[in-house]
């Protein structure tokens, strides 16, 4: 398994967990888990993409229309 970890949080943000975690019937700390990893997966993907931009740029991909039309 992985390690345990204490967040403090506030009642109203556990209520909203709660109620999704029963919508979904999923348990809270799964819920927790899978956003902290679409969290950090955003965070990953913005940091490469300020890495990348700009040789992006210098190679005239100023959208992602322009990307869309290469690897089509």
């Amino acid at each position: 398994m992985g390690k345990s970890l204490t967040v403090r949080i506030s009642d109203r943000l556990e209520k909203q967990l709660v109620t999704i975690s029963r919508q979904e019937k999923i348990p809270v700390s799964d819920l927790v888990r899978d956003s902290l990893k679409s969290f950090l997966a955003v965070r990953r993907f913005r940091a490469l993409r300020s890495q990348v931009l700009p040789f992006a740029e210098s190679q005239g991909l100023l959208t992602d229309e322009d990307i869309f039309k290469i690897i089509s």
